[in-house]
């Protein structure tokens, strides 16, 4: 009850500290250039929240949630192009638009000019997508390399889907060019901030969700399918559903992530979607630690702030040290960097009990006191001898 009620607290303290950290001291120290890039990796921490719930607490191994990020992040910018279509050019048609295509807006695009939809489907969809997905695949029992791959093809496919639309979608140069969001000048710092500290909201609303998640009976059956799936589906569940569930969640996150990191970065492109997005949004969880709730979100801050400063000044080292990175956590540290305190924890308290069991043998042979072995020995000092049934 104690170790309960002190983790509680524990909880809480941490929450505190990292509302103050983020919310108060960020934007007070660092510059409206450094908090944009913070804004970014934040968004990066939203997506990892989603997969430490899918592989961690799933074991579902999903290298596509650059899919999800996608959908979102696309949602998003082709709402604020038809805005800024609107209130700065007066024709209501975006400028790439003009250039590359007919001039005219695709009908699929007509529903994203109400703010109020856009702000629904940045969710809905990527769990709409996910949800067609996770039946198709989780009913025929697809798990494993087999899950992982198809969610790879996946993100692939979306990639070069994107590319071929020039005129819908700007190819590979992506959507860029945003002056407001949703009536707010972007060049404003004032503005920036604000998108900076909404991205803090969400990440903690997230996290919050997503430790109910864990700590409620959905989460005890959710580590139940990934330990021992055939035995839950003797017990009268359906494993396919609860994968479901979860999976639609963590692409509801990945949408949502997408759609602030359009705003806050200013463009968004196949790039940002693609295969190599998707692993490193999976490297970071397992390098954090994939079943803790804290440990993919600082493992996708830390390989986030990394690859700024070592791909810049090693672009071609990057990739090499990125996957190298990821062997060694899988192959020696699966539990991740969130595994380190409670490993040296367990040694302390290892060594203290080993260090009490030796004062003990040594004042029981000083005081001449005999020692019972669990056999029912004698190991007092002298020849060990049977000692005698009463």
């Amino acid at each position: 009850m104690r170790e309960f009620v002190a983790s509680r607290w524990g909880v809480r303290a941490g929450s505190v500290l990292a509302v103050v950290l983020l919310l108060v001291v960020a934007p007070s120290m660092l510059s409206v250039f450094s908090l944009g890039l913070l804004g970014k990796f934040i968004c990066f921490a939203i997506v990892a929240v989603g997969i430490g719930l899918a592989w961690g607490r799933g074991g579902m191994l999903t290298l596509g949630q650059g899919v999800f990020f996608g959908l979102g992040a696309y949602i998003m910018a082709m709402h604020m192009k038809l805005a800024d279509a609107s209130l700065f050019g007066g024709t209501g048609v975006p400028d790439f638009m003009s250039l590359y295509g007919s001039g005219d807006v695709p009908g699929w695009w007509e529903p994203f000019r109400s703010p109020a939809v856009t702000l629904l489907a940045v969710a809905l969809v990527p769990g709409l997508v996910a949800l067609l997905l996770g039946l198709a695949v989780f009913k025929r029992r697809v798990k494993g390399a087999y899950f992982a791959i198809l969610s790879q093809a996946l993100a692939a496919a979306f990639a070069v889907l994107l590319i071929g639309q020039q005129a819908t979608t700007g190819g590979s140069n992506g959507l860029s060019g945003f002056r407001s969001f949703f009536g707010f000048d972007l060049q404003d710092p004032a503005n920036k901030v604000m998108l900076y500290s909404i991205a803090v909201i969400v990440l903690l609303m997230m996290m919050a969700a997503a430790r109910q998640l864990m700590h409620s009976r959905f989460g005890e059956l959710l580590v139940a399918v990934r330990d021992q799936e055939e035995r839950v589906r003797f017990l009268g569940y359906d494993p396919a559903t609860v994968k479901t569930v979860v999976y639609v969640l963590a692409a509801a996150m990945a949408g949502i992530a997408g759609a602030l990191f359009v705003p806050i970065v200013g463009i968004v492109s196949p790039a940002d979607v693609g295969v190599v997005p998707s692993i490193a949004f999976l490297i970071g969880v397992a390098i954090g630690g994939r079943a803790t709730l804290l440990g993919p979100v600082l493992g996708a801050l830390g390989v986030a702030v990394a690859q700024t400063s070592l791909a810049s000044s090693f672009p071609s080292f990057w990739v090499y040290f990125q996957g190298l990175l990821f062997v060694l956590v899988i192959g020696f540290l699966p539990g991740g960097v969130a595994s380190v305190p409670r490993a040296l924890a367990n040694l302390l308290k290892q060594g203290a009990r080993t260090e009490a069991d030796r004062s003990t043998g040594a004042f029981s042979a000083k005081s001449g006191v005999p020692q019972r072995a669990p056999d029912g020995l004698d190991v007092s000092t002298g020849p060990i001898r049977e000692e005698a049934s009463r």
